[in-house]
């Protein structure tokens, strides 16, 4: 199958500047993104029932953000928001959209993506997890979008199976046979593993690495080891009857969902310990930006129980709302000697700030016509300098079209825009409640007109991603 993209009102074009370099030793950059982990998943941002040992460790050497935000509350646009520093109303991807038989709808090759930025920049650039951002032949995958090696799932439906039948490595397809007749190989260990030999191998130069790990998204499927077995005591948790299960969940059926997820979030956990303990073993901590984020909120699919975690924290919604649940992320960075360990941030940012702020950090001085501002000067702790957004917007295109924008305390969220894109807006103080459960709408219109406004402008009309009527 073959895709005619368009996408020329949104091309990066370097200043002048742009060639030269910022003195001094440029880092090392790693993203551990998680999947569908909520904001409250963590036990540095209030998770009573699992235990993340290794991320609050991470969180109390370095800076944890309160007001960071994903992408959009899905996989794939929120990646792309990553990977080309728009926001949705601007990104190529705005959805996720199935190619058959393997993949989504890709970026175009006009895109200039972080990884490219930083291949062209002389970063070895690796992506371990899940892509989702292009079918395998197509523009979009990892190799002709700036990566210099690939491996794990092309496909992100295919990402829900942890046992699948095969991965991929660069644009080779690798059959894991065993799996064909039972679980064998889970595939998430097999990611982190090549993840761990990157570490090993490219510690001499530098490097950008993308850990898009598949944890915790459903299926609920992990090693019934001990970790398994411990929350499976812990919980008290009561065996679920197959039978009475949903037909949809019964391809990857799991009796005790809780403990399942439980293990799905330790064994991240797990991986992002022994992430900071062989950056030390190599001697390149202090040369190493690691970020810790998650795509959007948690998500309730599989037999998930997002309140039983109390995934969202104090927030309202999970994965596919606009209101803070589905978008607002945990968020940690980490960089010995540069970011004071211990702090709290309550920078309002989201993914597609991540683009300008690694650019940075690369010697690009300035790249033109992003969403995004760099975060250097916070992670810095000189917050005085740091530039601000004048507002955050999110689109959504599924459930009747929704959009959403952060200006300031204030969050507004439009609900069922594809049939009238002039649809109620709910306006929230989140100075006074963050859980967005008062609507003050009516109380101020000017502020609802001005936000109106925002929405207009942010969104960039796209014949691939129509989200109001008459696009």
């Amino acid at each position: 199958m073959r895709i005619f993209i368009f996408f020329s009102c949104l091309t990066l074009t370097l200043s002048a500047s742009a060639q030269q370099r910022i003195p001094g030793s440029r880092p090392n950059i790693i993203f551990i993104l998680a999947d569908d982990l909520g904001y409250g998943d963590l036990g540095c941002y209030g998770q009573q029932k699992i235990e993340t040992p290794n991320i609050d460790a991470m969180a109390r050497a370095g800076m944890r953000f309160t007001q960071f935000y994903a992408g959009t509350t899905v996989c794939a646009p929120s990646r792309a928001s990553l990977m080309t520093g728009f926001h949705t109303g601007h990104t190529p991807i705005r959805g996720n959209r199935e190619i058959q038989p393997e993949g989504q709808f890709p970026l175009p090759d006009s895109t200039v993506t972080i990884a490219r930025l930083l291949q062209d920049h002389d970063y070895f650039t690796a992506d371990l997890g899940k892509w989702g951002l292009g079918y395998p032949g197509s523009s979009g995958e990892p190799l002709k979008q700036g990566f210099s090696f690939f491996y794990g799932y092309n496909c992100q439906r295919l990402a829900h199976n942890y046992y699948p039948d095969h991965l991929w490595q660069n644009d080779q397809r690798v059959a894991l046979d065993a799996n064909k007749t039972g679980d064998s190989i889970y595939a998430a260990d097999l990611i982190h593993r090549h993840a761990m030999e990157l570490l090993r191998t490219q510690a001499d130069r530098p490097f950008f690495l993308y850990l898009s790990y598949t944890l915790p998204h459903a299926a609920l499927s992990v090693p019934h080891d001990e970790v398994y077995a411990y929350y499976v005591r812990k919980f008290h948790e009561q065996p679920r009857d197959e039978a009475t299960t949903p037909k949809f969940e019964k391809a990857a059926f799991e009796p005790y969902p809780h403990a399942a997820y439980a293990a799905m979030v330790a064994r991240l956990d797990k991986y992002v310990g022994e992430i900071r303990a062989e950056l030390e073993r190599q001697g390149i901590a202090g040369n190493t930006l690691l970020i810790f984020s998650s795509d959007n909120g948690p998500h309730r699919e599989g037999g998930n129980d997002p309140d039983f975690f109390d995934s969202n924290g104090p927030l309202r919604g999970i994965k596919r709302d606009l209101y803070e649940g589905g978008i607002r992320t945990p968020f940690i960075a980490c960089w010995p000697g540069k970011v004071r360990a211990g702090t709290t941030s309550t920078f309002t940012g989201a993914f597609w700030d991540l683009y300008p702020t690694f650019a940075q950090l690369a010697g690009v001085e300035k790249v033109r016509g992003l969403d995004g501002v760099s975060i250097l000067s916070t992670l810095s702790g000189d917050s005085a300098r740091q530039q601000q957004h004048a507002y955050l917007y999110w689109e959504f295109h599924e459930n009747g079209g929704r959009q959403a924008v952060r200006w300031g305390k204030w969050k507004a969220v439009r609900l069922y825009v594809h049939d009238k894109p002039d649809a109620t807006i709910e306006l929230y103080d989140l100075s006074r409640d963050d859980g967005e459960k008062n609507n003050v709408a009516a109380g101020h219109p000017e502020v609802v007109r001005r936000i109106s406004e925002m929405m207009h402008e942010a969104h960039r009309p796209d014949k691939n991603w129509p989200l109001l009527a008459g696009e």
